[in-house]
């Protein structure tokens, strides 16, 4: 099993892992941030100074791929980056949506079989950036900016328990109000969950270019937004 040096910053929260056969072996995080300028490296290199004060060597790096906020993808990714070149592994991108939904297969077991999960980055105003996946993962609908409104999600609240979560969430709650719509606090991405995700993507050779990749920056949804999306804002 692979060693993998995880890191995630894509929000406001700042959270660096090591993983060794599927288990969490050293973990670091602020979630009093935004502070990645002066938490990443740190949390890095003590990761790696963890991993080789026990022999243990790197086999790959996870960086969390957003959306997220600029400056803490930024950041995250030129530390992935440069740790990956330094020590010739392999980069691994993990969809920061995706990660949100982890901790809710990993320790949620009162979650209904047909329940659908829709994780949210905060935006401005009744802004946010979500997808939605099933409970094996599958994504029902692909990342993409919403205004949130009490219809927005209708087509799957009309057929199933969805499950919001995520720091965009909160104010969803304000105005969606369907009885199938459900609310879960207190989920942020952390690198500690990032382990199924990135090992999957290695197992199936699903790695990024070191030199050319590129993290899904919130602002990148702008040139791509539909017009009348535009003309809320």
């Amino acid at each position: 099993m692979a060693c993998i040096l995880h890191i995630e910053t894509s929000t406001k929260v700042c959270s660096v892992a090591v993983t060794e056969d599927a288990h969490v072996i050293f973990e670091q995080a602020d979630l009093d941030g935004p502070n990645h300028a002066t938490r990443c490296g740190v949390f890095v290199d003590e990761a790696l100074s963890f991993a080789e004060s026990h022999a243990i060597p790197l086999d790959a790096v996870a960086v969390s791929e957003g959306p997220g906020s600029y400056t803490g993808l930024r950041i995250g990714v030129s530390m992935a980056k440069g740790v990956a070149y330094g020590r010739g592994v392999p980069l691994v991108a993990v969809s920061t949506l995706e990660l949100l939904c982890v901790p809710l297969l990993l320790y949620r077991d009162d979650l209904p079989d047909d329940a659908l999960f829709v994780p949210m980055i905060d935006a401005r105003r009744m802004e946010v950036y979500a997808a939605v996946y099933d409970r094996a993962l599958r994504p029902l609908r692909p990342v993409q900016p919403d205004i949130v409104g009490a219809d927005t999600y209708a087509q799957w609240l009309d057929r199933q328990p969805v499950y919001f979560f995520g720091d965009g969430a909160a104010k969803c709650r304000e105005v969606i109000s369907h009885p199938n719509a459900h609310f879960i606090d207190g989920i942020h991405p952390l690198a500690k969950h990032m382990y199924p995700l990135a090992a999957k993507a290695l197992s199936r050779g699903e790695t990024v270019d070191v030199a050319y990749f590129e993290p899904f920056y919130l602002k990148d949804f702008v040139a791509t937004k539909p017009k009348d999306l535009l003309k809320n804002l």
